[in-house]
């Protein structure tokens, strides 16, 4: 099925617009994001698809900020799709998940696709916009109540994340600085949180976050989050 494209082709659009494109199966559902999504003066729609297939397609033309896609649809789901547009190079664009479970069995997956966030369909307008917004910068984003979920689910079944592998020899290659920094960012502090708890400035906890995230070779927070899992700093229920 053939998917809507703006008037506007490839390339930058107003400086500060962020450029979107939505991929959902479910007609009233893409177009009731498209239409929220239109209403802002910093968020311009610029594509929307009925499956992954035509996301990629769209994404390859117009190089949007960020692509809203339904982690499931026939054929080309989300997962792919994120997949495909990471590997084409187009490291501008974003990825944020759509989904009606909030115990979906494949959110390991789409992070692990490159996915900067993940939220709930029945999200709130604020919590929608707010997502997009954060996602666009380049920061990740998880449901609060998707993420201790995700989390629990993840100990539980002790499931391949697909992510980086990571032994021992991963935290010893932190110092203890860092490892504290990775330890707060699983329990959700922003960098600035994390600067007031640790009482030091902002550009210092952003230089032990870039480095960590070098040695451990990390994406995003998102990323982070399961790590910190995975290594045994922080376990379900003490977050």
């Amino acid at each position: 099925m053939s998917g809507y494209e703006g008037e506007k082709g490839a390339g930058a659009g107003s400086p500060g617009v962020i450029r979107a494109v939505v991929a959902d199966d479910q007609a009233v559902v893409r177009t009731g994001f498209v239409n929220l999504l239109s209403t802002q003066e910093d968020i311009e729609v610029v594509g929307e698809a009925a499956d992954g297939a035509e996301a990629v397609r769209l994404v390859a033309r117009h190089r949007p900020d960020i692509a809203l896609l339904d982690i499931r649809m026939p054929g080309t789901d989300g997962i792919e799709a994120a997949r495909s547009i990471m590997a084409d190079g187009a490291g501008a664009t974003r990825v944020l998940m759509l989904t009606t479970f909030d115990l979906d069995e494949y959110v390991f997956d789409a992070l692990a696709a490159g996915a900067g966030g993940f939220l709930l369909k029945d999200a709130t307008f604020p919590e929608l916009l707010h997502a997009v917004r954060v996602v666009a910068a380049g920061k990740a984003m998880l449901a609060p109540e998707v993420t201790k979920r995700l989390i629990e689910e993840f100990t539980a079944r002790r499931r391949p994340s697909r992510l980086p592998a990571h032994g021992t020899g991963a935290l010893a290659a932190l110092t203890a600085r860092e490892r504290e920094v990775l330890l707060l960012i699983a329990q959700g502090l922003s960098n600035t949180d994390i600067a007031r708890g640790l009482t030091v400035t902002d550009h210092t906890v952003k230089t032990h976050v870039n480095r960590l995230f070098a040695k451990l070779g990390l994406r995003d927070r998102a990323q982070a989050v399961i790590v910190a899992y995975e290594l045994g700093l922080i376990t379900p229920g003490t977050a």
